[in-house]
């Protein structure tokens, strides 16, 4: 008798593999700020380091493959961070946030420019959006990452480093977190018929 899975299995499992990947997004970044506020920033930046490495092997031995923007960010991770160590100057690993975000944001710009929303290559295994909804979709997004850039400017320029620190876990990621949930309305709007 074979054992095929319910609808609400699948999507208990779908879930729990989301749960899966925000945890190895969010682990390096907690290891960051723990061990920062134990041992200071040079230490706490090679912890983020290895974190990410290991973050990004586990998701590619868990779900067969890296996703694009964790890759991207683990490679300045990684550039920023030997950079910061290397030279002993943190100005490195506070400016990675800037740039990355910044090259984000310029990717998906320059993508609409040319008319091709590329959200729809990252996302369109987990969501159905007319052509109109990956526009809207990828816009808002390429904004949003222009905002973050701007912001982690703003921060590490006028606040201290610890502050600096715990607003990357504490106020980055309930910003991301509050910014992907407004956009539910722009997934049922824009959704294809399937």
């Amino acid at each position: 008798m074979s054992h095929t899975p319910t609808t609400k299995q699948q999507t208990a499992q779908n879930e729990q593999s989301q749960l899966l990947k925000l945890g190895l997004e969010i682990a390096p970044l907690v290891i960051f700020f723990v061990v920062n506020s134990y041992r200071g920033i040079f230490w706490g930046t090679g912890a983020f380091m290895v974190a990410t490495v290991l973050s990004l092997v586990l998701s590619r031995s868990v779900f067969g493959r890296i996703p694009v923007m964790p890759l991207v960010s683990g490679i300045f991770v990684v550039a920023f961070g030997t950079l910061t160590l290397l030279l002993q100057d943190a100005l490195f690993i506070k400016l990675k946030p800037t740039i990355v975000n910044a090259l984000f944001s310029i990717i998906l710009f320059g993508g609409l420019l040319f008319g091709r929303p590329l959200l729809r290559h990252l996302m369109g295994d987990v969501f159905q959006l007319t052509d109109r909804g990956w526009s809207v979709l990828t816009f808002r997004w390429a904004c949003f990452f222009a905002f973050l850039a701007v912001l982690n400017e703003i921060v590490w320029r006028n606040f201290s480093e610890s502050f600096w620190i715990s607003f990357k876990i504490w106020g980055i990621m309930p910003l991301t977190m509050a910014f992907a949930l407004a956009q539910i309305g722009v997934l049922k709007r824009y959704q294809a018929e399937g």
